[in-house]
């Protein structure tokens, strides 16, 4: 009995051999993916739920970003957050930044992303936002599209390395008092 699955002008694939092709395609098209968990997990639970915190420490439009650092005997930012004794920052703290939705690019929303550069791996070494509304690692120079590329990596090692690194991301999920909850996707 014959396995025909494919035949194309006498040339005939016996299905493991298309198997092989598929698998061979999906390995070698994985080079080009965005690694978005090199940096270790760590538990992100950020209150802004009220209106009233919302519009002093979140942001609104296109661009706006705030960052957040909460770690013990360590700095806290922004200054005169209300942090819990359950809140936590990630890694290396949070991003929040308003930006465009990076599956639709039609709805304006919060973005939220590790501070920590994944190529560095360090929790002190953070991206800050630059001129152009870039998140940038101060010492390898990789550049970061957070406003509508979801944190994939533009420039430096983070794009031309072996494997290409983006931010890690969290989720902003909206709270029914005006406000968000920022949290690990993970």
């Amino acid at each position: 009995m014959t396995h025909t699955l494919f035949k194309y002008r006498s040339v005939t694939l016996h299905p493991a051999a298309l198997y092989v092709i598929i698998l061979w395609m999906v390995i070698g098209c994985a080079c080009d993916t965005v690694v978005e968990n090199r940096i270790p997990a760590m538990p992100v639970s950020i209150d802004l739920a009220d209106r009233g915190t919302w519009s002093t420490y979140g942001v609104a439009g296109m661009g706006d970003y705030n960052y957040f650092v909460f770690m013990a005997g360590s700095e806290r930012l922004p200054s005169g957050f209300p942090y819990k004794t359950t809140s936590a920052t990630g890694f290396g703290g949070v991003l929040l930044i308003m930006g465009m939705d990076p599956f639709t690019l039609d709805t304006m929303t919060p973005l939220a992303y590790d501070l920590a550069c994944p190529v560095e791996r360090q929790r002190t070494v953070r991206v800050a936002i630059n001129q152009d509304i870039e998140a940038v690692c101060p010492v390898c120079d990789s550049h970061y599209n957070v406003l509508t590329g979801g944190g994939a990596p533009t420039a430096g090692p983070a794009l031309t390395g072996e494997r290409k690194y983006g931010l890690q991301r969290y989720t902003c999920r909206p709270a029914g008092y005006g406000g968000y909850y920022i949290t690990d996707m993970r």
